[in-house]
């Protein structure tokens, strides 16, 4: 009789335990980024939906250059003297008046020298900030942000898909008009407001925060004198 302990030596498969199957859970804030994104992987149809909401100023009168005054919504209409960079200076028979146009002039070419032009935009400083050009062959070129809500936020997404609140402007304007302001003119848009220039039964020019729910507010006018 052997001493030896007998082993079986047939082969057995270890099996692992099967891995638990977890959910992640999705943080809200990927959802908003999804809805963001939404639109822009449509390609040109997305551009072409955020084009279309673009804002664009009130029109206005070109006023004399020598009668400009601060204020967040004036004209100037002339010819183009000289071109430096991103600025350039319109002359009238009255002036001459410097505008500036940020990046959409810093080649050079938004202009050229000698051809009529109406610049409408922001006066102060000494600066004619424009917001719109309107060339001598009606060519109207909206220079700056388009307005709205801050691009990347939920506001800017729900505008883009069409759920963003769609402001009344002439409600808006009657609103204005019934605080007692006149010559209205809309100037920008944020997310749930109008940004608009009128004067008071003075003449004196205001720079106003119109809320989407008809509340009206002043806001002080750069470069204007107190």
């Amino acid at each position: 009789m052997s001493d030896d302990n007998i082993i079986d030596g047939t082969a057995r498969e270890i099996r692992e335990p099967a891995p638990v199957k977890t959910t992640k859970k999705i943080p809200a804030r990927s959802w908003v980024v999804a809805a963001i994104a939404a639109p822009l992987a449509l390609g040109a149809a997305g551009l072409s939906l955020a084009q279309g909401n673009a804002f664009q100023p009130t029109p206005v009168d070109p006023v004399a250059i020598q009668a400009l005054a601060p204020s967040s919504a004036t004209a100037i209409k002339g010819e183009v003297a000289e071109i430096f960079g991103n600025k350039f200076v319109v002359q009238d028979p009255t002036g001459r008046a410097l505008v500036e146009t940020g990046p959409a002039g810093e080649d050079g070419k938004l202009v050229a020298k000698g051809e009529a032009v109406t610049v409408q935009g922001r006066f102060e400083t000494g600066f004619l900030h424009a917001s719109v050009l309107t060339h001598g062959d009606g060519r109207k070129v909206v220079i700056g942000p388009a307005g709205g809500p801050p691009t990347g936020s939920l506001d800017w997404a729900k505008d883009k898909l069409g759920l963003g609140p769609t402001p009344d402007v002439p409600a808006l304007t009657a609103a204005v008009q019934a605080a007692g302001y006149g010559d209205v003119r809309v100037t920008g848009r944020g997310p749930r407001h109008l940004e608009v220039a009128a004067k008071d039964r003075d003449g004196r020019e205001h720079q106003l925060h119109v809320g989407f729910d008809g509340q009206v507010r002043e806001r002080p006018v750069p470069g204007a004198r107190l």
